[in-house]
């Protein structure tokens, strides 16, 4: 019958975060093996999209610039037929009052008609370089298309390599978060998240921290080896063991015991 995580002695509880530990650093080497590669994966997958919504974008707006030249289109035939009607009308007038205000109309539907050719025109030239933005996006985006299939197929070439072996080393570490408590898991998580080298749990190197290499007390050192507490390191806050624990052989310090000095004994020498 497996024992509850609570009611785990120190030791035990030690022993299985750094077995935790040992499991994930090998997930993060598998990790580092794809380098940066999904980060360019996701930025070109991320330049893509934003080419094509580009691209829709500038489509839209010449879809309004062409209705906007069909309704100016309608605009300048609607005046140049009034133009037409104005000018009829010129032969019939019986007075300079009627005659000024026809010749107005005339000129002003005369300026909205070269007003409008103006705005048609301008549009022809935005619709040219919307276009001319369209084709270069599109070049773009092909290229962008063609690293993307490039990484992408060695990313999933390495993830293919080492799959089977990572989803092991998941399922294992899955395992063995079950026999920890979650408070204290809570806790190594946290730890492993704000180091940069993602070790929650290191031994004691050479009478200092094995994450952030501070010299530890003797007597602090003393504590780690009895295994009656969890103790963290007070510079880096990392969760400490000592060597054996993590399985590692330490050599023992022999004290080579100093020669004697020999008393130097005074000679008289005789003549």
């Amino acid at each position: 019958m497996k024992k509850d995580a609570t009611d785990l002695s120190i030791e035990e509880k030690l022993k299985n975060l750094y077995q935790l530990q040992t499991m994930l650093s090998e997930i993060d080497k598998i990790k580092t093996l794809r380098g940066e590669l999904p980060l360019e994966v996701q930025d070109l997958e991320d330049e893509i999209e934003g080419l094509t919504t580009r691209i829709e974008k500038i489509r839209a707006e010449i879809e309004a610039l062409n209705t906007d030249i069909a309704t100016r289109k309608v605009n300048i035939e609607t005046c140049k037929a009034s133009i037409e009607k104005y000018n009829q009308q010129l032969d019939n007038v019986r007075n300079n009052r009627e005659y000024d205000s026809l010749s107005k109309e005339i000129e002003y539907q005369t300026l909205d008609v070269e007003l409008n050719e103006k705005r048609i025109r301008e549009a022809h030239a935005a619709i040219e370089h919307k276009n001319s933005e369209i084709s270069h996006c599109t070049e773009l985006m092909v290229d962008r298309q063609a690293d993307l299939d490039v990484k992408k197929s060695e990313l999933d070439e390495i993830i293919s390599e080492t799959r089977t072996e990572e989803e092991k080393l998941r399922e294992r570490a899955k395992s063995l978060e079950l026999t920890i408590e979650s408070r204290l898991l809570m806790a190594f998580k946290r730890i492993r998240k704000n180091s940069r080298n993602g070790l929650g749990v290191v031994y004691v190197q050479r009478d200092a921290c094995g994450g952030c290499f501070n010299k530890i007390p003797p007597q602090r050192q003393l504590d780690i080896r009895m295994r009656k507490k969890i103790i963290v390191c007070e510079y880096c806050g990392r969760i400490m063991i000592d060597p054996e624990l993590a399985g590692i052989e330490v050599e023992s310090k022999v004290m080579e015991e100093k020669p004697k000095r020999r008393r130097r004994v005074a000679t008289s020498v005789e003549e």
